[in-house]
């Protein structure tokens, strides 16, 4: 008897310690750190000179909204910024340069005005530089979105007491072409896919001390994958594969390595 009321005791010291965990978790802002394969194409040969690239719409395609029980949501299962991710990827790589496309429309308007307070000051040298203009046009988007592709877990349970330990993996794919602008022609295509993985530990007592005395204590916790972050990887991975289809098809060629 003894040692089941020192378990309950311990489980529920254990229990409101996790109460207070999250409040020591609060961490600033950061920026993010560059994933292994974004170095990676950092770290590898460039090209002579950056291939201008637009982007104008990087969606969600799937439509999927975030499961839960019992109630009715509108918040979408995966991102909705996959524009900025695509657009900070290929400025990252340092093999595209990205023209502004996605806010072509307020780009014309402060060119306009611009233009306008130029005339004011000096009418004969008013005019604005062109805007530069795209080799490649990058299309695609966020085409599946697949939950429970993989479900398991264990547990066990003995005398009131109980654990589990549960896991779940979902599924994103991405799908990323490229389309010369002078011909139309669709150049290269590619799609990648990014498995989300989730997992739930809990454990718990549930036993009678005495006749008409119920111990009871419950813990656990729970990780999950941020879509956001999957997703960001999938669009690495695409715009890698990308540019080495390029270099494979001689579409651009990388600059010639100098050995020291």
């Amino acid at each position: 008897m003894k040692k089941t009321l020192l378990l309950a005791s311990s489980l529920l010291m254990s229990g409101c310690g996790l109460l207070t965990h999250p409040a020591l978790n609060i961490t600033p802002a950061k920026i993010n750190a560059p994933s292994e394969l974004l170095v990676q194409m950092q770290q590898n040969p460039k090209p002579k000179f950056r291939i201008p690239v637009a982007v104008y719409s990087f969606r969600d395609q799937t439509g999927q909204y975030k499961p839960q029980q019992k109630t009715s949501t509108f918040s979408t299962a995966v991102t909705q910024g996959a524009t900025p991710m695509l657009v900070q990827t290929l400025l990252d790589s340092e093999w595209f340069t990205p023209v502004e496309r996605e806010g072509l429309q307020n780009l014309l308007t402060e060119r306009k005005i611009l233009q306008k307070n130029q005339i004011k000051i000096d009418k004969k040298n008013s005019d604005l530089p062109s805007l530069t203009n795209a080799r490649l046009l990058l299309e695609g988007g966020i085409i599946g979105y697949e939950t429970n592709t993989t479900t398991g877990g264990k547990g066990a349970g003995y005398f009131g007491i109980t654990a589990s330990d549960l896991y779940r993996e979902d599924q994103v794919t991405v799908y990323l072409r490229a389309i010369d602008v002078h011909s139309g022609k669709v150049l290269l295509s590619v799609n990648t896919t990014k498995k989300i993985y989730s997992q739930q530990v809990r454990a718990g007592l549930n036993r009678f001390t005495s006749l008409n005395r119920l111990a009871e204590a419950e813990f656990g916790y729970s990780t999950n994958e941020p879509v956001q972050y999957c997703v960001k990887q999938a669009i690495e991975l695409a715009v890698f594969e990308l540019i080495e289809q390029g270099k494979k098809n001689k579409l651009w060629t990388a600059q010639p390595t100098i050995k020291g």
